[in-house]
């Protein structure tokens, strides 16, 4: 699959403000930071369709971005900021909620960890959040370009352990600066979208 046109469709932080649910979506999670803007703009081919930014936290709504006219691609906010205030932290966790239990559309949400490190408790959290929804098994491994093909597999395998993943769950090392790993990515959209 390939991505030729895409745009930005909705900015949302409540359920009204949802396009209509008359498409399939796919939902990328992932911690401030984690580099999901940049990889949002590397599988689109666009440089600036989600907002690249050096400040974690920045994307505090949920973004709607039509694909081809096809699907959505759903961008969700970051998970983790320390700065979030205690309301902000519980406003988010409800505007998440109404997202994942209530959108009949939404075929999985892929979540994006940090190669380099060993995933975080919050990203556990977040992986068992998706596993209690049903949306787990896609993981996304941010900054591969960062390690050595060595290193690539115990990193995987240290990701894989950490979430306590099944044998049959994927986890997809990315790199958007060497342009590498968005075709295995974007094959396991097609197939998502081709098996609802």
């Amino acid at each position: 699959m390939k991505i030729n046109k895409s745009e930005l469709e909705a900015v949302a932080v409540k359920p009204s403000q949802y396009p209509e649910p008359n498409l399939p979506e796919i939902a990328f999670a992932g911690r401030s930071n984690v580099g999901k803007s940049s990889l949002l703009n590397f599988i689109t081919g666009r440089k600036s369709l989600a907002r690249v930014s050096g400040t974690p936290g920045k994307t505090r709504t949920i973004n709607f971005y039509l694909c081809n006219d096809e699907f959505r691609i759903v961008d969700l906010p970051g998970y983790g900021y320390a700065r979030l205030g205690r309301a902000e932290k519980a406003d988010w966790g409800k505007m998440m909620e109404s997202y994942l239990e209530k959108r009949e559309n939404l075929l999985k949400v892929i979540q994006l960890v940090d190669i380099r490190h060993k995933p975080s408790a919050q990203d556990v959290q977040m992986y068992e959040y998706l596993k209690y929804y049903g949306f787990d098994g896609i993981v996304v491994a941010t900054k591969a370009d960062k390690v050595s093909n060595n290193e690539k597999a115990k990193c995987i395998k240290e990701i894989r352990k950490t979430l306590d993943m099944n044998k049959n769950d994927i986890v997809i090392p990315i790199s958007s600066l060497k342009k590498t790993g968005d075709e295995e990515l974007l094959d396991v959209v097609e197939n998502l979208i081709n098996s609802r």
